[in-house]
């Protein structure tokens, strides 16, 4: 699945297919004049302003501003990456995805792996409801509490006791038999034969983010170890990447404002039945890295529940190294410890889903645990003992990547310890939050609940100017043939401007590729500050009767006219740092008429 998608590829995959299609499949639009309407499928309103444009191919919501192409909108309401999402698409448009290098996206071999896989999902659901020794299975499940909704949900099934019963339903060739064994289904024997690896079990199918059976759990039926057996890691599935339960989640809860991370598959699907769907499970190994960059790209408050023995306060010692450098500002990380000797599963059985919530809702905070993990050996009573926590604590939190909280629990550690945060070491190449936090591009924006304050002149026309060029990019957007009216953009450059180098890199795509539709433009800068502002200027509604060239012409005219001013500005004051004796004739002559210039 390594290397990049080529830009050409995706250019030509958005001009094949229709964004009203893809959306219209997912989101009950109406005509309404040239465009679609429908409820935004992003937040909750009563009257529709989600509107898709067909002719220019994007979407766009007037109350919440989410904006984009079919890739964009793919990726927000399925949760797909990048890569994920323009599969999706390829896949509606019947072609497969190339990558630099040669390589497809998934390869032939890895969608016969991911097809024998999901076959098998089917078969073993169906053995759980129409196998002559199935009965025990329902029993177990029927004891544990489950019922036939959540069975289905789930795509809980059941491998059959004996060596051959996948193998002769699903392995009818050499071919089959092979890919069945390199997706882990079957195991080789020493003499050349193969047998099931999945024998008497209840199968828990393991979803990938497309919803693919990529692997499977089996817990065993009868007193055989291990009482849980794992899929081995294949082409297309890899443990400490994949998180049990998370497909489902995501499919069932749109908007995920927090995850439970557990250890068990009954845990997942216990939680579930009970209305808690916004646990996943680790597959019985420990948390990893990538598990936990995976949950932040859904969510941005991720609890980690642990037994309360000693085995559980390892785990959570553990997942605290994992969560630490993890923890861009705006995430947040909790735990939650069970009492002694129950599990999520039997948790939510005897106290119910409202009492599991609250206990969730009340979950330490990694900030709160961090300290509670290093100093509960520690006597802060005495000064050793203040100096050996800091010692501890400081190289943990300037591990954190986040400048806003890196410097708040700095604060708090000197508070706990008795000196001031900035006595404290600053780690090396991290700069104190007043220097970090003006490149901190994960710092999220918060809205000013005050008035501002009232625009000086030169405000005044900072705005006015960042105006003009907002214009324009609009213009270019909605009319992309402007850009040969442009004679020299050299003549911009002495405007500070914030978007004038959104308006060059504008300039540059669209002679770039200038027969490309505004929703394959838009994928340039999908995921950015500038993707946004460029949907928004591209959502708005051109002034009834207007002249686009005329207005182009005459808005880059005005920001002309500014540029040549502040460079006469500039050029004026290099002037008067010398005495008028000292000027040159020709230095003279260009004094004065900037003089009668700068009195326009």
């Amino acid at each position: 699945m390594s290397g990049r998608i080529p830009q050409q590829f995706i250019d030509d995959l958005l001009e094949r297919v229709d964004i009203v299609d893809v959306i219209d499949s997912r989101v009950n639009l109406r005509k309404s004049g040239k465009n679609y309407t429908a409820l935004c499928p992003f937040h909750d309103e009563k009257s529709p302003s989600f509107s898709v444009n067909p002719d220019k191919q994007f979407y766009y919501c007037f109350g919440c501003g989410a904006g984009g192409n079919a890739i964009g909108f793919l990726m927000e309401y399925e949760r797909l990456d990048f890569p994920a999402a323009v599969e999706k698409l390829a896949g509606v448009a019947g072609v497969e995805v190339p990558r630099e290098g040669g390589a497809a996206a998934t390869s032939p071999r890895q969608a016969e792996l991911a097809s024998r896989l999901e076959g098998a999902a089917r078969w073993f659901q169906a053995q759980l409801r129409t196998h002559a020794q199935a009965a025990q299975a329902r029993q177990y499940l029927q004891g544990r509490g489950l019922s036939e909704e959540t069975i289905e949900r789930f795509g809980i099934g059941f491998a059959p006791p004996g060596w051959d019963g996948l193998l002769n339903a699903l392995g009818r060739s050499e071919a089959d038999r092979k890919l069945l064994l390199d997706a882990g289904l079957l195991i080789a024997r020493d003499d050349g034969g193969l047998y099931d690896r999945f024998r008497h079990r209840i199968m828990f199918p393991i979803r990938d983010n497309r919803g693919r059976a990529v692997a499977f759990g089996g817990r065993v039926l009868t007193d055989e170890k291990p009482k849980y057996l794992n899929s081995p890691e294949t082409a297309i599935f890899h443990k400490s990447q994949e998180l049990y339960g998370l497909f489902e989640a995501r499919r069932t809860v749109r908007d995920l404002d927090r995850v439970l991370v557990v250890e068990g598959y009954m845990d997942v699907v216990m939680l579930a039945q009970h209305g808690i769907n916004n646990a996943t499970g680790t597959l019985g190994t420990s948390l990893t890295s990538n598990h936990l960059q995976r949950l932040y790209r859904y969510t941005p408050s991720v609890v980690f529940c642990f037994d309360g023995d000693e085995a559980g306060r390892k785990a959570a010692a553990r997942a605290l190294e994992i969560a630490l450098p993890a923890m861009q500002d705006g995430r947040q990380a909790s735990f939650l410890f069970l009492p002694e000797g129950e599990d999520p599963d039997s948790l939510v059985q005897r106290i119910g889903a409202d009492a599991f919530r609250q206990l969730v809702s009340a979950a330490t905070p990694l900030s709160e645990y961090l300290f509670e993990h290093y100093g509960q050996t520690i006597d802060l009573e005495h000064l050793d003992g203040r100096a050996r926590l800091s010692n501890l604590l400081l190289p943990a939190i300037n591990r954190i990547p986040g400048a806003v909280f890196r410097e708040l629990m700095r604060t708090a550690l000197a508070e706990r310890v008795g000196m001031a945060a900035n006595r404290l070491p600053q780690a090396p190449g991290q700069a104190p939050l007043a220097a970090a936090s003006q490149t901190d591009a994960t710092l999220p924006a918060r809205p000013r609940a005050t008035r501002p304050p009232t625009p000086t002149p030169a405000a005044t026309i900072q705005r006015r100017v960042q105006g003009s060029t907002r214009h324009a990019i609009r213009l270019l957007l909605q009319h992309p043939g402007l850009v040969t009216r442009i004679p020299d953009f050299e003549r911009l450059e002495a405007l500070e401007d914030p978007d004038l180098p959104l308006l060059r890199q504008l300039v540059k795509q669209l002679e770039r590729t200038p027969h490309t539709s505004l929703g394959a433009m838009l994928g340039y800068w999908y995921g950015t500050e500038s993707g946004e502002l460029l949907t928004r200027l591209a959502a708005e509604d051109p002034m009834p009767g207007a002249d686009p060239e005329r207005e182009f012409d005459d808005v880059m005219q005005h920001l002309a006219q500014r540029a040549g001013r502040k460079t006469a500005t500039e050029q004026l004051r290099e002037l008067e740092r010398m005495s008028f004796a000292e000027l040159s004739p020709a230095q003279k002559q260009q004094y004065l008429e900037l003089l009668q210039l700068r009195k326009k």
